[in-house]
């Protein structure tokens, strides 16, 4: 993390500064969309959404990339403390461990609600236990944890121009719509895993099962009823990033150009799944680097101008005109768990 982004955020502790600097390398080397998409926020937000995600993607790595010989029972009991520690700094603000030292600092700062931890570490448990999901209710009940809330853990870093509460719906449904992206990119090697997230329900309408994925994938052999299978479930994810996209007009117009592109980019990874006909249970979906980069040049163009009106308006107001003020939260959103941009 830049010591510009920390000392825009008011972070002076060393300790501090070095448990928010871990939790940016998490995201550097872990979410490229999502820690691209960061770079367009205003500076002193940063290092928060970097906590976030940091926590999040730590839970995550105990749950599907343990170290080798690390059994469920195991990966249990690392949750369980991560669930201890998680609790304790809460309760008191600060911790011993890094990722949570910085993640309970973050949730001082921008009053995020202790609930949507503990619905996260719920569904990070469920992870261990449950490999299928008969009906796409019982995948958004699932979700409710593991993605609807990030996006409500972020929108207080956000800020909005609304009541919180009228942006929360589309807040956690864009969490689900960059999660269910995720699952239909990633089917095969959350099948080779043991899990599917895709429901059972809509792949039986198409005489898809378990069996059948496993036989495409160990052979490399496409079937066309699996191809419209993911069709609908890609169909499916299109409508919720529809339920979502009304959202970001209620936040804080500062923070737009950063979900804007990590939405753009999130859905890009639909279509280069659609592009590559369907193929992802032999080969990961890329959106190429170029596209990469004319996003990440069109989100650069909206901050400059989000910021120019933002300079504007202080100045009509310095002057005595009156303007709007955001509705923000006092203080200083793979599983969900988004190169560089300055």
């Amino acid at each position: 993390m830049t010591d510009r982004e920390l000392d825009a955020a008011g972070i002076d502790d060393p300790g501090l500064r070095a448990a928010y600097g871990h939790c940016r390398t998490l995201n550097a080397r872990h979410g490229r969309t999502y820690f691209l998409a960061t770079r367009l926020l205003p500076v002193e937000r940063r290092p928060a959404v970097h906590a976030l995600y940091g926590f999040a993607r730590w839970a995550d790595d105990i749950v599907d990339t343990p170290a080798p010989g690390t059994g469920a029972a195991r990966r249990g009991t690392e949750l369980t403390e991560l669930q201890r520690q998680l609790d304790e700094g809460l309760r008191r603000g600060r911790s011993s461990e890094p990722v949570v030292r910085a993640v309970a600092d973050t949730a001082r700062r921008y009053g995020i609600e202790h609930a949507h931890f503990r619905d996260f570490m719920s569904a990070m448990r469920a992870d261990l236990v449950v490999t299928d999901y008969p009906t796409y209710a019982d995948l958004r009940g699932y979700m409710h944890g593991s993605a609807a809330v990030i996006g409500l853990q972020m929108l207080p870093v956000l800020g909005t121009v609304a009541p919180r509460e009228e942006a929360e719906p589309h807040a956690a449904a864009l969490g689900v719509a960059f999660q269910l992206t995720n699952f239909l990119r990633d089917v095969g090697e959350d099948l080779d895993r043991g899990r599917v997230y895709l429901p059972a329900d809509l792949l039986a309408a198409h005489g898809v099962d378990r069996e059948l994925l496993r036989r495409s994938r160990d052979t490399g052999r496409p079937d066309g009823r699996i191809t419209a299978a993911l069709r609908e479930f890609e169909a499916l994810t299109r409508g919720v990033y529809r339920e979502a996209e009304p959202g970001i007009a209620l936040l804080d117009p500062v923070s737009r150009p950063c979900i804007r592109t990590a939405y753009v980019l999130y859905g890009g990874i639909l279509d280069a799944v659609a592009r590559d006909g369907y193929a992802v249970l032999h080969r990961r979906a890329v959106v190429p680097r170029r596209r990469r980069a004319r996003v990440a040049a069109a989100g650069l163009v909206r901050v400059a101008g989000a910021r120019l009106r933002h300079r504007a308006a202080t100045r009509r107001g310095a002057a005595g005109t009156p303007r709007p003020q955001p509705v923000t939260t006092p203080g200083p959103a793979r599983r969900t768990t988004p190169e560089e941009v300055s």
